[in-house]
Formats: C-alpha cells, sequence, structure tokens
C-alpha cells in the first residue's frame, strides 16, 4: 500500500486554501495536515506536524514567499511546490525559487479559480506526490571557484546534457565550473514556455560560457550553451560542416516537449564524432533510449548518482536499460566532463 504524503497549505486566499484542500482531500494518498495563511503559522505548523510536502505562494503578507523558502531551505530543507500566479509569467522570482530547490512551480489560475483548480487538479496532484520523493537539501556549497586554466580547442564534436525535476539548482551548479572553450553543449531542461528565456540569461551571468536560449536554425558553436527553447524539440542536425538546432512543433516524446530523447536521438542519427551525454536529476524516463542510441554509436554517456539527485528517476531509467555508462556525484560532473574533453 502506497504511503499517505503529508501536505501543508501555506496561501494567503482563503478562497484557494478551501480549493487546494478540496483537491488534495479527495485522493486518499494524500492528507492535509495544516493549512497557513501566511508563512509565521506555516512555520509553527510545520514544527508541529513535520509534513511530507510544503506548498507555497511567493506573494504573502508578514513575508513573502522567496524570504520564507531561502529560510527553510537553509534550517529545515523540505520539499516545496510553489502555486502561485506569478509562476505563470515565467518571473525571476519563480526561477529563484527553482534555484533555491523548489521541486516544482505550478501557475495559479487569474480567473474563475474554482472551475480552472479543478481543471489542474491532476496537474497539482501529480507534482506534489512527486515532490513527496525528492531528496531535498539545504543550498548547494559545492565549490564554484571558476577553473583559471586555459585550454585549447578539444576534439569533442557535442555535449548534451538533459534534467528536469531538480534540474534548474543543479545545473547552476555545475555550469560556472567550466571553462569558455568547451565545446558546444546543448542543454534540456523541462521548463514551461515562459521561463527559458530568464533562464538562459540568469544562468549566462555566473558562467564563462556564453548561455542562450536555442533559436531555429542556430549553430551550435565552441564555447556557447544552448538552452532547448520551451514548447519545442530541439533537435541536432548537419548543415553542411555546422551542427544547427532545429525546432520542432510536434507533440510531445516521452511525455515532454522539449524532450531530452528527441534531442538525443537526433545526435545519434546526425553527428559524427566524438559526443558527450549527461543525464541528470529528474522524474521519469526522458533521456534514457537516446542516451543508449548515443552509447551505440560510440559516444560517451554520463549519469548523475542516486545519492545526489533531487529525483533518481531520469538516470536510474537510462542506467537500467544499458544507456548510461559513467556514473558521478552533481559534484563531480563538471571535472568528469573537463576530463573527456582533455584527456591526459
Amino acid at each position: 500500500m502506497a504511503r499517505i504524503i503529508r501536505v501543508l497549505i501555506c496561501d494567503d486566499s482563503p478562497l484557494v486554501r478551501q480549493i487546494l484542500r478540496s483537491v488534495f482531500d479527495a485522493d486518499p494518498q494524500i492528507e492535509v495536515v495544516g493549512v497557513a495563511e501566511n508563512p509565521l503559522v506555516a512555520r509553527e505548523l510545520i514544527k508541529q506536524h513535520n509534513p511530507d510536502v510544503l506548498t507555497l505562494d511567493i506573494e504573502m503578507p508578514e513575508m513573502d514567499g522567496l524570504s520564507f523558502l531561502e529560510k527553510i531551505m537553509t534550517l529545515r530543507p523540505m520539499p516545496v511546490v510553489m502555486i502561485s500566479s506569478l509562476t505563470q509569467r515565467g518571473t525571476a522570482q519563480s526561477l529563484r525559487a527553482l534555484e533555491m530547490g523548489v521541486c516544482d512551480v505550478i501557475g495559479k489560475p487569474t480567473v474563475d479559480l474554482q472551475t480552472n483548480f479543478v481543471a489542474m487538479s491532476q496537474e497539482i496532484l501529480s507534482k506534489v506526490k512527486i515532490a513527496a520523493g525528492a531528496r531535498v537539501r539545504a543550498p548547494s556549497r559545492l565549490n564554484k571557484r571558476m577553473s583559471n586554466i586555459v585550454r585549447g580547442r578539444s576534439t569533442v564534436k557535442l555535449i548534451a546534457i538533459g534534467a528536469s525535476t531538480g534540474g534548474v539548482a543543479a545545473i547552476k551548479d555545475v555550469l560556472p565550473l567550466l571553462p569558455a572553450t568547451m565545446p558546444p553543449i546543448l542543454l534540456v531542461q523541462h521548463m514551461p514556455v515562459a521561463y527559458t528565456s530568464g533562464f538562459a540569461d540568469r544562468m549566462n551571468d555566473g558562467a564563462k560560457l556564453n548561455v542562450v536560449e536555442s533559436k531555429d536554425g542556430m549553430e551550435l558553436k565552441v564555447g556557447t550553451v544552448v538552452l532547448a527553447h520551451g514548447g519545442y524539440h530541439s533537435r541536432v542536425i548537419n548543415r553542411g560542416n555546422r551542427l544547427v538546432i532545429e525546432h520542432g512543433e510536434d507533440d510531445e516524446v516521452s511525455g515532454h516537449k522539449p524532450s531530452v530523447d528527441a534531442a538525443f536521438e537526433s545526435i545519434a542519427e546526425n553527428v559524427t564524432g566524438k559526443v558527450i551525454s549527461v543525464i541528470m536529476t529528474g522524474m521519469g524516463r526522458d533521456g534514457a533510449r537516446g542516451m543508449l542510441s548515443i552509447r551505440r554509436n560510440g559516444g560517451i554517456t554520463i549519469g548523475q548518482s542516486e545519492e545526489s539527485c533531487v529525483v533518481y528517476g531520469m538516470p536510474r531509467i537510462a542506467k537500467e536499460v544499458g544507456g548510461v555508462e559513467h556514473e558521478v556525484s552533481l559534484s563531480k560532473i563538471a571535472s568528469t566532463l573537463e576530463s573527456f574533453c582533455w584527456p591526459k
């Protein structure tokens, strides 16, 4: 029998609290252990009930959700699902929440709350259940000093990275450690359309590499990380002697758009030469099939280790099907990539 997931709701709107409670009460796997109108009340209820998951709004009285989140993740790390109208617009607050370790974000309806929340009930329940199984830790204290070693051009043709739940914070730990002369990198992070541009900008601020959102026809270049545009598949094709991105508006692949499988499989099919693929923290199986294709074609494949993942889903499935050749912790992904790009 599945364990009961104990949820605490924190939202300043009485109507939203009521609706969320009714959504959770309808699922026998979930028990609402408390309802709070602000973070100060939520703090006491967390001490009292020790919930498995907290749902949290961003804009609230007494203390805003981000300030409260920062305290939680520092003093008492726990799975959090952010439910806020701000998340729909892909704001900096939502991205900051993901960077701090929020498991997922859900856009709160702005009109007809009752009807629209009911329509979203399966999404809310699914994300809360995924969050309940996440490994949440205090903010990373990885050594983020950038390497000052000057690297020449690598023989690696392309690096492809896929991630989902927990990936935003993990990627934030890895990219700043990579030197400016890294081979072209294609990064697929499961993320809504409105988020990818802002995420690329935020990652670009902290990296030596140039981080940009993908565009149809964009060339993959040395020293550049191309983040797959939300709402499109980013596939890699050969155009002359260049590797370029081709956006696809076709249906979801492996349950996602952008899909890691769609990107990895295009690389296995179209890219000749030395290729490295990495699959990081995330729920589900997206990327497993594509990683196996890359490995069968002679590529180097790396999976994030179980103990360092927020959700050991995508790397686990990729390993089970034979796609993962090397398994390393989050703290060693950057150095492992460098070692394969510039072997001693």
